[in-house]
Formats: structure tokens, C-alpha cells, sequence
């Protein structure tokens, strides 16, 4: 399977890439902050799961695309970046699995290599990176799981984090 962008030559600095959209399944949910790797993990679940009954072939890495966040929690798009998206809506199809594209364009990435408990660190350091160099980004970025891990707690855990310049 293949991620947005090929892997950087130094995950330890953030580093520009062009992402080209991709057809993709996706659903949308929401989630309190501390139920949110479960509920992204089960929203990529419930679309391989949806995709394996449609035929359709899942090409890429699970994308999650933060649409809004808040203190209590955050509404996303999750996304399975797949082979075409069907002429046809599939039958049997769960309804609230629709077809789209993945993130697009220039793009700056962060690399998260830790337990999805300690994301904070990482986009605390993705703030001050973007302060620092005086770069405006768009209101929602998108992660993309290279490696999904068992749990929440997983140390196995990659994360491509993606923020589009505005």
C-alpha cells in the first residue's frame, strides 16, 4: 500500500510535498478527545470492511482530515485511498460510505512516530514550526497512518501529518 507522498530521507524534519488527489472511500464521524484513535481506527475498519464486500481495492494508507476541532473533541473525514472509485454507487453499500478524493496540493509533513497519546508534542512542535516561519495554514490538516498501531498507547505508531499552506 502506498502513502500520499513517498517517505522522507529524514522523518526527524518536516519537509514539503506535492500531494495528488486520489480517489478515495470515505465516512465522516466525530469524537471526544480521549475515544479519538478508537473512533478514527473503527472508521478506517468499517470502510476496508465496506470495500472488501464492494470489490473495490483499497490501494493506499487510512487518511483521517480533521474538518473542525474544539476543547471537547472534533469532527473528521476518514478516507482509504482506492484503485477508482465505482461508476456506480456499490449495492448494499453502508450509507454513509461515499466516494471522494484525498488531501491535495503543496504540503508541508511532520512525522509522528510515537504512541497516539502523545500527538500533542507533535503538533505542539507542528505550531511552533509553522509560527517560526511565519506560515499561514488552512484550517484543517490531515494525518496519514503509515502504521496504525494495536491501541492508543501503541509505540509502533507512524503518523504522516500533512498541513496545506494557504
Amino acid at each position: 500500500m502506498t502513502t500520499l507522498a513517498p517517505a522522507p530521507a529524514d522523518p526527524s524534519t518536516p519537509d514539503e510535498v506535492t500531494l495528488a488527489s486520489k480517489p478515495a472511500a470515505v465516512t465522516r464521524g466525530s469524537a471526544a478527545w480521549d475515544e479519538g484513535y478508537d473512533k478514527l481506527t473503527e472508521a478506517f475498519r468499517k470502510l476496508q470492511s465496506e470495500m472488501d464486500k464492494a470489490g473495490v481495492k483499497v490501494t493506499g494508507k487510512p487518511v483521517a482530515t480533521f474538518l473542525e476541532t474544539d476543547d471537547n473533541g472534533f469532527r473528521f473525514e476518514a478516507q482509504l485511498p482506492v484503485e477508482a472509485a465505482p461508476a456506480t454507487r456499490p449495492q448494499g453499500l453502508a450509507d454513509d460510505v461515499q466516494f471522494g478524493q484525498t488531501p491535495a496540493g503543496k504540503a508541508i509533513r511532520f512525522v509522528h512516530k510515537a504512541p497516539y497519546d502523545d500527538i500533542d508534542s507533535t503538533y505542539e512542535a507542528v505550531s511552533a514550526y509553522l509560527d517560526a516561519k511565519g506560515i499561514e495554514a488552512k484550517d484543517n490538516f490531515s494525518e496519514e497512518y503509515v502504521t496504525l498501531g494495536a491501541n492508543a498507547g501503541d509505540t509502533n505508531l507512524e503518523i504522516y501529518i500533512y498541513v496545506l499552506p494557504k
